[in-house]
């Protein structure tokens, strides 16, 4: 997939690194899925290891990371596919919940899906209104949302753009290591991911970003041992969510 240079505070920065084009129809779910939950777990790094101060949900910051990302150094067709694919993820998981398998869980830290996915199509929507009108109507996001979603946009981009320019400002590097089976897809993925990052930022201390089974469909940041766990179970929970789709 072609990159652009960042789109947020950034100096012009292109990312000439390709993630993985998916093979099959059904793999772009899959994929685009894979490179949302990649850099929502980056972000919870990102906030340990540069000590990003966060007001609010820890969660919803990461959530705001990851569409910013995907608006950020994708060109626009594949920034759009991805967005989309993205989006549905959060109603696939809804679905899948309705469909029995959990209740919402008021408690936990992540907001409802539902919410996460009209959260993600406002900020996508907001980055580039006149671009992306049919984006938003497609997913039949309401007046009175889209209105202000340029300024959620702004917002966020104010925030999350400050700490990528410091990280671009350092320069490439090798400070993120990728740890995962060769031939698994979401591997290859998210090791595209971390190669074209490692091309334009430096963070402060080494993360690792490893995939692995872990007995679940699950990914998570560990602070104490600096890595990102991707586990290999969440690539056939997205083929069985998109299934259902």
């Amino acid at each position: 997939m072609k990159r652009t240079a960042f789109a947020l505070t950034l100096a012009a920065l292109p990312f000439a690194a390709t993630t993985v084009q998916a093979e099959e129809d059904d793999s772009a779910f899959v994929e685009a899925n894979v490179i949302g939950i990649f850099y929502h777990e980056l972000a919870h790094a990102l906030i340990d290891i540069e000590e990003v101060p966060i007001f609010g949900q820890e969660e919803d910051a990461a959530d705001v990371f990851s569409i910013l990302m995907i608006h950020a150094l994708f060109e626009e067709d594949v920034a759009q596919e991805l967005a989309y694919e993205a989006a549905w993820g959060f109603i696939g998981e809804a679905q899948m919940r309705e469909g029995g398998t959990d209740d919402i869980a008021w408690w936990d830290t992540h907001g409802p899906d539902e919410q996460r996915f009209y959260n993600t199509i406002c900020i996508f929507y907001g980055a580039n209104p006149e671009a992306r009108a049919d984006f938003a109507a497609e997913f039949e996001l309401p007046e009175e949302r889209a209105d202000y979603c340029p300024i959620e946009y702004e917002q966020a981009e104010g925030s999350w753009g400050a700490v990528l320019d410091e990280l671009a400002e350092r320069g490439g590097g090798d400070s993120i290591q990728f740890q995962g089976t060769p031939d698994s897809f979401s591997g290859e993925v998210i090791a595209a991911e971390v190669a074209a990052l490692n091309e334009q930022i430096t963070l402060s201390a080494p993360l690792t970003v490893v995939e692995e089974s872990c007995g679940e469909a699950n990914a998570f940041y560990d602070p104490e041992t600096r890595e990102v766990i991707f586990c290999s179970e969440f690539e056939e929970h997205l083929v069985e969510m998109e299934g259902q789709l």
